[in-house]
């Protein structure tokens, strides 16, 4: 039997994300996105709804998001559900999640402006490539919820060098261009 796992999402930070590292030096940052509906109900009336989805974000992209976004920012993420399962006090506990595959911001921090052509994987603000923040190590945070395994979180191997799709990623083909997008426009 055919399966397909793969969510998209359009919404706003609800609070400033939290880039920490996990034993190997990798970046991982937690960020919950509301994501809004607007449908019509029974009487005609507009109805609002907010759903609040908690994403996973890796490696560069997971510095990115951490660097450039806040509170209130609008996110494009493009990734997979996991279900995490892991036992407190002799109770199993269950949670899905989204792992973010792909990101793209869709503001600006601050009001300004992002240069042209300067996307979710280009140069912070301080001109640091990709090797900049991620040999800085920070300690591991505590936490109460499930602990990670990269294998089963990590950046799908279609990825450019720095996690963030076309970045630093060549075609399948060998040709084309180095963004590795076959998006005609």
């Amino acid at each position: 039997m055919a399966s397909y796992n793969r969510v998209i999402l359009l919404g706003n930070l609800t609070r400033d994300p939290e880039l920490r590292y996990i034993s190997t030096g990798t970046p991982v940052c937690d960020i919950t996105l509301a994501v809004n509906d607007r449908r019509k109900g029974p009487n005609g009336d507009w109805i609002e709804e907010t759903t609040f989805v908690d994403v996973t974000l890796w490696s560069r992209t997971a510095e990115v998001v951490s660097e450039y976004c806040s509170k209130g920012s609008p996110l494009f993420i493009e990734g997979h559900l996991k279900l995490d399962t892991w036992e407190k006090d002799g109770k199993k506990n269950y949670k899905l999640r989204v792992v973010g595959d792909r990101m793209q911001l869709l503001g600006t921090r601050g009001g300004g402006s992002l240069a042209s052509g300067q996307g979710a994987g280009g140069q912070g603000a301080s001109g640091q490539g990709a090797g900049g923040q991620a040999n800085r190590q920070r300690p591991q945070e505590q936490h109460s919820g499930p602990s990670y395994d990269e294998a089963d979180y990590g950046p799908p191997s279609d990825l450019g060098a720095y996690g963030v799709a076309g970045v630093g990623a060549t075609s399948a083909a060998g040709g084309g261009s180095p963004g590795g997008d076959d998006i005609p426009f």
